[in-house]
């Protein structure tokens, strides 16, 4: 995987597992999986300095709560 596979989560609740991830496939989306609900993330125009690199920016936008 290179940097180019990996976006930089910004925003959003501050016990997310990672703030690397893959890129979302399929969808230019990310969600993330946390504690019975989604987190979602959008992509931005800005990219992050990271140690593993400058990767673009993806910025939390709503939760989605799972059924149940």
């Amino acid at each position: 995987m290179n940097d180019t596979d990996k976006v930089f989560l910004e925003g959003g609740p501050d016990d997310l597992p990672e703030r690397i991830v893959p890129v979302p496939a399929p969808g230019p989306d990310v969600k993330i999986e946390v504690r019975n609900g989604y987190e979602h993330f959008r992509p931005t125009s800005r990219t992050a300095d990271t140690p593993t690199g400058s990767l673009p920016v993806y910025e939390w936008w709503e939760r989605t709560e799972m059924p149940g």
